[in-house]
């Protein structure tokens, strides 16, 4: 067991040359922002914000952060992941563009047209509600059970396409994990659009991951039944592989929880790698975290419950290990410093480089905070000049 993940902080292990070098983002649950470090821990910014993460911010290709926050009084404000702003700000924090809806939970996607697609809560109607098959008996939230809806909109805000989950489940084949409230049919926590247009979704509380057709709303491929235990990411490698960060929660068959990414061929729907610890408990987050396949091969795991994020390679070898030193308190974990998600960006990454106002590439962050603006020196007076030829001669 990691020494880590009870009493160090920081980075605690790192293997340049095995690593993918960058900076890796991270947003703790209680804290208002969130925080950009480099390979060594060193804080490179930090977004403070007037809310405590919904789930977590991503920098865009423009140099931005996109930060999902929570505001307090939202309706379902107890559900997990519960959102309701989406901020958008400049590396200084300034917010240059906002979208508010009290029902937006978890997380967003923003497109290369300038629209945002976002994830959100909508009322099952009663009569599907009725049909759907598992979860505890009666605890629907007040009588009634919410479901997922994807909606695209503008800069304006404007509402330009909706996808309504419950219009394409099926009851009896969407089934709920039999021990989980019934308040929430699907609770999906991640998607990601698809080259082809099409989007990829987890839905936690079925234990499935499924690729929509954007164009006709319908379900096109789906797996994890009996596979997955409430999965908390999943996104499209570029090898058409899907990786997906299995929590291990309410594990089918398995007297204990774990958690484990799992790389999946969407064809053949067999696991193709995996990695997991020695013994498999001691990677464990029964909710938050998240994975990432970086461009060198490595893959980056946010261990959510313990504020730990890893880097392994394909052989199962670790690269780099940070313990999230900062702990805020939380009405409903105590003093913690849990992590919702984690996210690497290396140095060839635009956003940092539009960030900082270039456009060149650049090797290191070091690099970027000599580069100082150039000041035009004025012109030295007459008496100056004949100072300095006097001074040599000892006048």
């Amino acid at each position: 067991m990691s020494v880590a993940r009870t009493s160090l902080t920081g980075v605690t292990f790192y293997s340049p040359s095995e690593a993918y070098n960058g900076f890796t983002f991270f947003s703790p649950l209680a804290s208002k922002g969130g925080w950009l470090v480099d390979m060594l821990g060193k804080t490179i910014n930090h977004w403070e914000t007037p809310y405590v993460p919904g789930c977590h911010g991503k920098l865009l290709p423009n140099g931005n952060l996109l930060y999902a926050g929570k505001i307090d009084d939202g309706p379902l404000v107890d559900f997990e992941g519960a959102g309701g702003i989406l901020l958008e700000m400049d590396w200084n924090g300034k917010v240059l563009w906002q979208y508010k809806d009290p029902y937006l939970h978890h997380t967003f996607y923003r497109m290369k047209n300038g629209n945002t697609i976002v994830l959100k809560w909508v009322k099952v109607p009663r009569k599907i509600a009725s049909k759907v098959k598992g979860g505890l008996p009666g605890t629907e939230r007040w009588g009634t059970m919410w479901g997922d809806a994807l909606q695209e909109i503008t800069p304006s805000g404007e509402v330009v396409w909706e996808w309504l989950a419950y219009e394409h489940l099926e009851p009896e084949v969407d089934i709920i994990c039999p021990i989980c409230s019934r308040a929430e049919w699907t609770h999906a926590t991640s998607f990601d659009l698809l080259e082809n247009g099409d989007i990829l979704i987890s839905f936690m509380r079925t234990n499935t991951v499924v690729i929509i057709d954007k164009k006709t709303g319908e379900i096109k491929w789906r797996w994890g039944t009996k596979e997955l235990s409430h999965q908390n990411s999943a996104a499209m490698l570029n090898n058409g592989n899907i990786l997906i960060f299995d929590n291990g929660r309410h594990c089918i068959g398995e007297g204990i929880g774990f958690s484990r990414p799992l790389e999946i061929n969407p064809g053949s729907k067999k696991v193709v790698w995996g990695y997991e610890e020695d013994p498999p408990i001691y990677l464990y987050s029964s909710f938050l975290g998240n994975c990432q396949r970086l461009p060198n091969g490595n893959t980056l795991i946010c261990e959510g419950t313990t504020g730990r994020i890893l880097e392994v390679t394909s052989t199962g070898g670790m690269t780099w290990e940070f313990v999230n030193p900062y702990r805020h308190y939380s009405a409903n974990w105590g003093h913690n410093n849990f992590i919702f998600s984690a996210y690497r960006y290396g140095l060839e990454y635009e956003g940092l480089r539009k960030s900082q106002g270039l456009d060149r590439p650049w090797k290191t962050w070091e690099e970027i905070s000599k580069i100082k603006p150039e000041v035009a020196k004025p012109s030295p007076t007459e008496a100056e000049v004949i100072r300095s030829r006097l001074e040599p001669l000892g006048y």
